[in-house]
């Protein structure tokens, strides 16, 4: 198997065009291949990474690194929005030419939030939230599920996390549940857990809805974030056992190093991600 390394030295034009975005006149787009949308495991962009951004910022990052789908956060668009609201807001990344798939992460610890979070969805009009019910709403979330027919995909947060440290726990609450509700895997935080992403792909199959791409530097809880190529995770192995599954849906890089000045980052972890997903069979 080729490993990490030669998949850099075999897609330098990749790698060097994302490593120079930063260079490129605002307004501008370095269009590797065409349309991501078009292609198979289409890349996305997990809204937590412009948390210190506000929307035409982002807008602008996601332009130049040529992206066009998203997963959007409360904090560009409050759960609490009004309608109008909602609408301003998703025309302003549709005139932009990015489509909003899905709306998260969204912590549900009461009913309430949890009728709130199916009606914002509906309201944005996404079939998709990425969300971290309580272990005791499981059987009620479901239920809106079935009424909305939107999506639940439960977030992964690692090892410190109570609720859902790993995919399995995820996995254990839904997997006799409907079929609309599964994974968003967070694939640096199950490495973190001492969770292979390839493994957890093939094991948890068509309950996967969304993945966080973003690599680790060890797989043990204090791991640090780090672009995509530079940590532990292979990357080869996930594109493989994605296409193993004919996984449907968005890879979104979720950037979290260097939050304040992300963007040479995430154009380097974009540029080996397509890199990685040109060069595997």
């Amino acid at each position: 198997m080729a490993s990490r390394r030669n998949f850099i030295r075999n897609t330098t034009f990749s790698l060097t065009a994302a490593t120079f975005l930063p260079l490129i006149n605002k307004g501008e787009s370095l269009n590797f291949d065409g349309p991501e949308t078009l292609k198979d495991l289409p890349i996305g962009i997990a809204d937590f990474t412009f948390v210190n951004f506000d929307i035409p910022k982002s807008i602008q990052m996601m332009q130049r690194l040529d992206i066009h789908n998203m997963s959007i956060k409360d904090f560009h668009l409050p759960i609490n929005s009004t309608k109008e609201k909602i609408d301003e807001v998703v025309k302003q990344y549709k005139d932009a030419g990015i489509s909003i798939y899905g709306v998260g992460v969204i912590y549900m610890k009461t009913k309430e939030a949890v009728d709130q979070a199916f009606e914002y969805a509906k309201n944005v009009g996404v079939s998709l939230i990425i969300g971290v019910p309580n272990h005791d709403l499981i059987d009620y979330t479901e239920q809106k599920v079935k009424s909305y027919d939107i999506k639940l995909a439960i977030h992964n947060h690692g090892p410190e996390d109570k609720l859902y440290p790993n995919p399995q726990m995820a996995y254990d609450l839904i997997k006799n549940k409907d079929a609309r509700m599964g994974l968003c895997l967070d694939i640096g935080h199950a490495q973190r857990a001492g969770v292979d992403p390839e493994k957890a792909v093939l094991k948890y199959n068509k309950r996967i809805f969304d993945l966080h791409i973003k690599d680790v530097t060890k797989a043990e809880q204090d791991g640090k974030a780090i672009e995509a190529g530079r940590g532990i995770i292979n990357f080869p192995a996930l594109v493989k056992a994605l296409r193993k599954i004919k996984y449907p849906g968005h890879c979104s890089i979720e950037f979290e190093k260097d939050m304040k000045d992300p963007f040479p980052g995430i154009a380097e972890s974009v540029g080996y991600f397509k890199g990685v997903k040109d060069g595997v069979a």
